[in-house]
């Protein structure tokens, strides 16, 4: 998903938040039935990634013990038996050459994946956020200078940038907190337009200027004031951001320049199986299927906050409006 695709989606949330808050947001948030459904899967994510240990622990797994009985080395050593070799013992088989299980691999996977993705978006949301609202409540001067530094952001390319820095920082450095911190400090545009855009808006209303009038500073009215009228467009944002900061994760990973092993990753795994689609398929296909699923099940919980938080604009995947559709449909037989 693109920049300015992400922007213009995440522009669509209101100014303010309704006055029921988050009482409301949830009712609208569970009436969609698609975005009820990914949340659910989402949060399974979430705790498998948490309960990595545990969940490798109840197989009887650890995701760095080799186990060279398990695969064929006459083979090139490819896993004994069918499916990549799944039985009681390795529930999603073991991985080509090394035969280290690959079901505590891909739960220890998904804690980095996932925790990468959180930290890189908590990153670009917090330097976004303080950058719009300083060109926003700052002078004419200090918005044109950061507004032009915004734009120049927005035109550097991510992923360059990304392999760049990430080939000349030096191994010792952990990988994951690099990456976070590459994504991060580089994709923070998106988020600092918006929040310029929201709060010169908010600026010309009774309620802050009845602040302005009081004494406050103007970081006190942006903390007190402005804020919390901002939370529905930044945390829309916020959710679209986090399927792609995975995607970019998987990427670079599987460049060759993000996590490394003996590491799990769902992209770094992705790079060492692309020899064995063939003559074991499973090492390809499972980790695929969970990037493919996280990222769907993301951008579909992405759209369904952006709908509960600004009920007025219609959802662009129509999530669970099959009674809506049909009305639509009556309306326009009977015009």
């Amino acid at each position: 998903m693109s920049e300015a695709l992400l922007v213009q989606e995440a522009g669509a949330a209101p100014v303010a938040a309704p006055a029921s808050g988050a009482r409301q947001f949830w009712r609208r948030l569970r009436a969609q039935r698609a975005a009820a459904v990914a949340a659910v899967v989402v949060l399974l994510l979430l705790l498998t990634a948490i309960g990595a240990p545990l969940l490798a622990a109840l197989a009887g797994q650890d995701p760095q013990t080799y186990h060279p009985d398990l695969v064929d080395s006459a083979a090139g050593g490819v896993p004994i038996g069918s499916f990549g070799g799944i039985s009681a013992d390795h529930w999603l088989g073991v991985e080509p050459q090394t035969g280290r299980d690959l079901f505590a691999r891909v739960v220890y996977g998904a804690r980095v994946s996932l925790g990468v993705a959180v930290a890189a978006t908590v990153l670009q949301v917090t330097i976004g956020v303080i950058v719009g609202l300083a060109a926003a409540l700052g002078s004419r001067w200090v918005d044109q200078v950061l507004s032009r530094i915004t734009d120049i952001n927005v035109a550097l390319p991510l992923m360059v940038i990304a392999l760049g820095l990430l080939a000349i920082v030096p191994p010792s450095f952990p990988r994951p907190v690099l990456i976070a911190l590459v994504i991060g400090g580089i994709n923070w545009a998106g988020t600092s337009k918006i929040v310029r855009a929201q709060a010169l808006a908010l600026k010309s209303l009774d309620f802050v200027s009845a602040a302005q009038l009081a004494g406050r500073g103007r970081w006190s009215i942006a903390r007190r004031e402005l804020l919390p009228s901002l939370a529905a467009p930044v945390i829309t944002y916020a959710a679209l951001l986090f399927p792609v900061n995975i995607t970019v994760e998987a990427a670079l990973s599987f460049l060759g320049v993000g996590i490394k092993p003996p590491t799990p990753s769902w992209g770094q795994m992705l790079t060492e199986a692309d020899t064995w689609y063939q003559s074991a398929p499973t090492y390809l296909l499972i980790p695929a299927g969970l990037l493919f699923v996280t990222v769907l099940a993301l951008t579909v919980l992405g759209e369904g906050v952006r709908t509960a938080l600004d009920p007025r604009a219609a959802s662009r995947l129509r999530i669970g409006t099959g009674r809506e559709k049909r009305a639509e449909r009556t309306k326009e037989q009977t015009s």
